[in-house]
Parts: structure tokens; sequence; C-alpha cells
């Protein structure tokens, strides 16, 4: 006999000798396979096993065939674990199909998958029969995510199909490497160096090829890795599709917050020259934000009272996009920011606003309240003007026509005040950091700061928001001098 019947399928002995009358090889029929007494010979032939593999209708046999062990013992381990990735369909034949289709893929001399493996894709819910490359299981595992922010979503979504699946979808998930993953960020980076370059080239045409491209700052790179990890650490924890993440080891440069700097005589000076601001987060001096809003008033009048609100309270422009009628409460002097209506792309998204500190009750002073009113009076005019016709959005404040305003456009009209001004040039958002450095220097404690700014922590306002306006710091510039006394005369 040269075939052994197992629990498990059927192990096999055969050998390479030939026929001297045929010169055809004896395979399992050889004689010196066993010995004399019956017993199988020790080093004469190799081992090797059979398993009858799950079928689809109408599908013919097949079977999981390998060879070339040197011992019955090695062909029994395999043979067993063969089994063993079959049982893990538990009676479930469509899935039985999908681990035989595993098994009949396998090549001869490449290990069998590992059952742990198979066992975590089963739980998954992930077809155990194709290998999920990392490109899959980040598509299926956004499809999964439930009760995330829509802005949220748009932000995955975009780092997966940007970034990630280009630089690593085709790598088998149980394959990725932390070594793939520093390969990714090496090469994202070298792609941002290409684009800073061909954006301060002398060749127009090079110009022209990255129009409308920004680089990726550190803070970018930093979310899309955090997009990553996350995804990798519920390949671990909820898929178990691996053991660990791969994402854990990567090294990254940190994302350093920009320092505010402000609009002084010597920075104006050197933008004016070069078209180079000190900071991307700028804050103008009082005089300038008020120049500003001298503008707004004379030649934007129906967003006057918005714009005048943010630098006087600090509010996002969401937040301000988003205040309602029944939020705003002039006669007692305050109001309240409970939701935002930001941006998804370009679709306005009504949202409730980021954190429970951002949920707040701001005071508002009687030049704001004087302001605010004014706008009430103009706003009543324009609903008398468009009668039944008026949509009631509930909201405080809203377009001449009465319907909501698009947050893009509030930002291109501030942008385009400022140009027309000639001021130098300070973000929309960067009105909170004017704000906030204004109430401090006025006498403001930091944690009204962070109150009225809706900040989570003091730490945040101190770091973000407390520029120093020099002209108002004049007055202490010599207090350390005034302490050293010194002689009249020089010795």
């Amino acid at each position: 006999m040269t075939r052994a019947r197992s629990p498990e399928g059927a192990l096999t002995k055969r050998c390479t000798c030939t026929d001297p009358d045929t010169g055809k090889r004896l395979g399992s029929r050889c004689p010196k396979l066993r010995r004399p007494g019956g017993g199988w010979h020790p080093t004469h032939g190799v081992w090797g096993y059979q398993v009858e593999l799950p079928i689809r209708p109408a599908q013919p046999r097949r079977q999981l065939r390998r060879s070339g062990f040197d011992s019955r013992d090695a062909a029994t381990t395999e043979l067993r674990h063969a089994r063993a990735l079959l049982d893990l369909a538990d009676g479930d034949h469509h899935l039985a199909v999908q681990v035989g289709d595993l098994l009949h893929a396998c090549r001869p001399g490449t290990p069998l998958p590992d059952r742990d493996t198979i066992a975590a894709r089963i739980r998954a819910g992930v077809p155990a029969s194709v290998p999920t490359t990392t490109g899959e299981y980040l598509t299926g595992w956004l499809q999964g995510r439930r009760g995330l922010a829509e802005k949220t979503t748009r932000g995955y979504s975009d780092h997966i199909r940007q970034y990630l699946i280009p630089h690593l979808g085709k790598v088998p998930i149980q394959s990725l490497r932390t070594g793939h993953i520093e390969a990714m960020f090496t090469a994202i980076g070298r792609q941002q160096d290409d684009i800073r370059a061909a954006r301060g080239s002398t060749d127009p045409a090079t110009r022209a090829k990255v129009r409308g491209v920004r680089p990726m700052k550190a803070a970018s790179i930093q979310r899309l890795y955090a997009t990553l990890r996350k995804a990798l650490n519920d390949a671990v924890v909820r898929a178990k599709l691996i053991p660990t993440n791969p994402a854990l080891g990567v090294e990254l440069p940190a994302a350093r917050r920009p320092k505010a700097r402000v609009w002084t005589t010597k920075a104006v000076e050197h933008w004016q020259a070069t078209g180079q601001r000190p900071s991307p987060v700028m804050v103008w001096m009082p005089a300038q934000a008020g120049r500003f809003l001298d503008r707004a008033e004379r030649h934007d009048i129906v967003l006057y009272a918005m714009f005048l609100l943010i630098l006087h309270r600090g509010l996002r422009r969401g937040e301000a996009c988003g205040l309602r009628d029944h939020d705003v409460d002039l006669d007692a002097g305050y109001l309240t920011v409970v939701q935002q209506i930001t941006t998804v792309g370009y679709t306005p998204v009504t949202r409730h606003v980021k954190s429970d500190a951002g949920d707040r009750v701001i005071p508002l002073g009687p030049k704001t309240i004087a302001v605010l009113r004014d706008y009430l009076e103009m706003r009543q005019r324009w609903q008398a003007v468009s009668g039944d016709e008026w949509p009631d959005s509930g909201l405080f404040f809203v377009r001449p026509d009465g319907q909501p305003w698009h947050p893009q456009t509030i930002s291109d009209r501030f942008d385009h005040l400022i140009a027309k001004a000639g001021l130098p040039p300070v973000r929309l958002h960067d009105l909170r950091h004017c704000a906030a450095t204004y109430l401090r220097h006025g006498g403001a404690d930091m944690k009204e700061v962070q109150e009225t700014l809706g900040h989570s922590t003091i730490s945040l306002t101190s770091d973000t928001y407390t520029s120093v306006i020099i002209e108002l710091e004049r007055g202490t510039a010599d207090a350390a001098a005034d302490l050293i006394p010194r002689n009249d005369s020089a010795a």
C-alpha cells in the first residue's frame, strides 16, 4: 500500500523511479517504498496528501494535492492545517466553497494561508477566497462608519481616494508594513516639494502647471496620517485582520501651529515690496481694523453688521452664518452660539457647533448692539419689499432676498473689501485672532477670552490668539530698565 487513510484526508507516498520497460515513473507503485516487512522505507520516496474540496452545483470534483514532504509527520501537519481552514465554514457550504477556492488557488511550494488570518476575514465579513488589499479594506471601512459628521466623512474620503489608495491600495493588508507607509509619506513629501518649486519658478509655463494647486502643509500631512492610523486601528481591534498597526511606527514632522503676527508698519512695508506675509495668521492693528469697518459700512452695508460682530466678539464664519433670530437678545445684551453653517465641498451644511465649549453665551456691548439694531431695521425693509415671497429661514443674518448666506460668499466679499481698501491681507478667520488680541490687551483675562471664543482649553487660547500688538505694549517696554538703578554719569 502506498496510501494511508486519515480522518482529515489521504496521505500518499511516491517516488521518481521509472519502469525499466516503459520508462514511465512508478510513482506510488514503486516496490521500494516499503520494506520487506511491510513498513514504510524511511528514505525512499516523498510524502504527500490530498483533500476533497467543496464544490458549487455542476462544478467538477476538485482536490487539494500537495507533495514533497520528507516525513509523514510533516505531510500530516499540513493536511490538518488544510482541514482546519475548511472547518472554519462551520457547516456554511457557501463559505466552505470560498475556503476551497482559496486552497485550490495555492501554488505548489507556497505555504497555506494562516488560519487566524482567514478566521479574522470571516468574522469581518470579508470574502475568504479573495485577498483583501489595503484599498479594498479602506473602501469598506469608510462605508461601514456610522455617526460621522459630513465634513469628517468627506475628509476621510478625500484622504483615501487621493493618497492612500494610489500609494497603498494594491498592497494586501496582511502584508502592509511600516516601510510601505513611510515610502508613501516620502513620495508625498517629494511631490509637495515639486509643487513648491514649480510655484516659485521663473518659467510661466511651469507655474501654470500648478496654478490652483496648494502644497500640503505639516498639519494636513498629520491629518492624513490620523485617517490611516484610525483605519488600521480598526483593522486590528474590530475586524481583527492584522495583529498590529503598522502605522504606529511611522514618524512624521510635528505640525506646529503658526504663530500669529501683527501687521506692523515694517511688516506692511515688507509685504508691499515682496508680496510675502510674515505668517499665515495675521492680525490687524486696531487702526487697520477700523479702516476695514469704515470701508464695509460704506461699500457693503449688507454684511457690515456681520463683519463687525465677528471682529468684536470673535465668532467663526459658520457660527455667524448659522446664528438664528431667537439666539440673539439685544434687549438683554447677549447672543447664544448653538449651530453653524459650514461647507462640505461647496455644499452648505447646518450642524451643531463643534464642541460643548463652542455652545456658549456671549455678552454684547452697546456699540455692537447699536449696529445690530440698525441691521434689523434694514432687514425689515428688505422683508417689506419681498412681501409674501420672504422666506422664513429663522436666521439672523440673511441676504436681501431673505435667503441664507453661503459661507464662501462671505469670505469672497470680505477679501474683495480688503483688496479695495488697500489693507494688508488677513483671512476672515483671522478676525477671531484680532478679537482675541484686542480683548486681551484691553484688559480681559485669558479665561474671558477663552469663553468668548469657545475654546475647550485655556492653553489653546493662550498659544493661538494672544499676539502682541507692539504699539500697545510700548508702555511696559522699559519696565525692566526702569527698575535698574544707574549712575547719572559714567564711572
